[in-house]
């Protein structure tokens, strides 16, 4: 009689294990969880730390300056970890962009889109958007004048793209309509005010360290700094009572 041979996948046992079965057969041992993986119950976390340690370098170094190994160095793991998760570097960049950054861009946003219609509202509204997620979240300034004001900057594209639609067109569309009712000086320029008005917040905390040392200015918050804004931009340098 013919020896059935066994399921395909299987290793035949050595004649000591088989005792007198014909053809007993013996599973292949299960294969190891490959090195750098962790639990499901863990990935999210995890997968978070990346993302924060690659925003921390690209904060301090530039992004172009910040490779995956440095990144890996920040989260205290393995870069190959960092290819598990992310794949390579632009991946990696497009998650802290859409994981990060964009929900930053619509905390700024959502203040804007509560304020009444009137263009004080509006201002202020930006205005106070920009000092509380500054405050929240201070790494947003460098990352800016870095990344998307500098020439060659990695989020220049993005800036324009994704961003500028969510905001900065947004509330140009908002000054011009305000202006066509008469509700905005029509000596202005709507773009143009968007753009003053971001050299009114923006600039101011992008280089706070260098006003707070130069004045000795360390006692001016980011409250301070929204509320004098406001003021100019309110009442401006009331150079008529001067004259």
């Amino acid at each position: 009689m013919t020896t059935p041979k066994p399921p395909a996948g299987t290793i035949r046992a050595p004649r000591s294990a088989q005792g007198t079965t014909p053809g007993a057969t013996l599973k292949k041992p299960a294969r190891k969880r490959a090195p750098g993986r962790r639990p499901t119950s863990e990935s999210a976390d995890l997968r978070a730390t990346l993302l924060d340690a690659a925003l921390t370098c690209f904060v301090r170094k530039g992004i172009a300056a910040s490779s995956l190994r440095d990144i890996a160095t920040e989260a205290s793991v393995t870069p190959a970890l960092v290819h598990y998760y992310f794949g390579d570097k632009a991946q990696l960049q497009q998650a802290v962009v859409a994981e990060r950054l964009l929900p930053v861009v619509g905390q700024m946003r959502a203040p804007v889109m509560q304020a009444e219609g009137d263009v004080a509202s509006l201002v202020a509204g930006f205005v106070h958007g920009i000092g509380g997620v500054v405050a929240q979240h201070p790494w947003l300034p460098t990352l800016w004048v870095r990344e998307i004001l500098c020439e060659g900057g990695a989020l220049r594209e993005m800036m324009i793209s994704q961003v500028g639609p969510m905001l900065p067109k947004m509330m140009a569309g908002r000054f011009a309509a305000a202006q066509q009712a008469g509700e905005l000086n029509p000596d202005l320029d709507p773009r143009l005010l968007m753009v003053s008005l971001i050299g009114l917040t923006m600039f101011p905390m992008a280089s706070a360290p260098i006003w707070r040392q130069l004045f000795g200015a360390d006692d001016i918050d980011f409250n301070d700094l929204r509320r004098h804004t406001l003021v100019l931009l309110d009442r401006g340098l009331e150079l008529d009572r001067a004259k």
